[in-house]
């Protein structure tokens, strides 16, 4: 019997999207190939799979590409099962594992605006009082996240008894917030401690990269595919 070809996730692994999809497929153990492709100087490539020029794309066996990391996600689970899906298909805990879901995705949303503020935008065009909005923003999901965390310190997984989608997210997204913002996580002491947990295990440390920020490409560099 011939071996299926792999799937190729596009995208660096910097990307706390693209980190979280690649640490899914090791855990689900779905064999995967990588093309490390950035979204400054890469554009172009990404382009050509995702119109968007954004990451990840999961480029399918048949050629298809899937964009966005949700949806990337959503596939992986329905390739692996509901027993093995990680992230439960039904009921209340898919519920508490979409809530710890949305708060981190909303956090590493502020953060990402707050980093792209500085790569792409010139200090003197910056708006202190959006920033400072972000920020907040920002810090508040923090705040509950830990609060949530410290509600079950003894709790080994966030939602269930194995590792979910939640812990692969939460720590992605905030190993990211922590580098790239970068954000202080000193005062949420709870949810510091449970990401260090998590960032431990060995899907995790394999697929970490520190932040390195996009370069902007020149706006007058023509779009391929696009009208001349």
């Amino acid at each position: 019997m011939s071996t299926p070809e792999p799937m190729v996730l596009v995208g660096m692994f910097d990307s706390p999207f693209v980190r979280r999809v690649a640490v899914s497929l090791r855990v689900l153990g779905l064999p995967f190939e990588h093309r490390n492709l950035s979204v400054g100087k890469d554009e172009a490539q990404i382009r050509a799979l995702n119109p968007l020029g954004r990451v990840p794309v999961l480029v399918l066996p048949s050629g298809e590409s899937l964009i966005e990391s949700a949806m990337i996600l959503d596939h992986l689970d329905a390739m692996a099962g509901a027993d093995r899906a990680l992230l439960p298909p039904v009921g209340e805990a898919r519920r508490a594992a979409q809530q710890w879901l949305a708060l981190a995705t909303g956090a590493v949303d502020k953060g990402i605006q707050l980093v792209y503020e500085k790569v792409f935008r010139p200090a003197d065009k910056q708006h202190q009082p959006w920033t400072d909005r972000c920020r907040r923003q920002m810090d508040g999901a923090l705040a509950e996240l830990d609060a949530r965390c410290a509600a079950i310190a003894g709790q080994e997984w966030l939602v269930g008894e194995r590792i979910g989608q939640a812990d692969i997210t939460l720590a992605c997204f905030c190993t990211y917030l922590r580098d790239a913002v970068p954000a202080d996580l000193a005062p949420y002491a709870a949810l510091r401690a449970r990401c260090e947990r998590i960032e431990d295990l060995r899907a995790l440390r394999e697929f970490y990269l520190p932040f390195d920020a996009p370069v902007p490409v020149d706006p007058a560099a023509p779009i391929p595919g696009a009208p001349a």
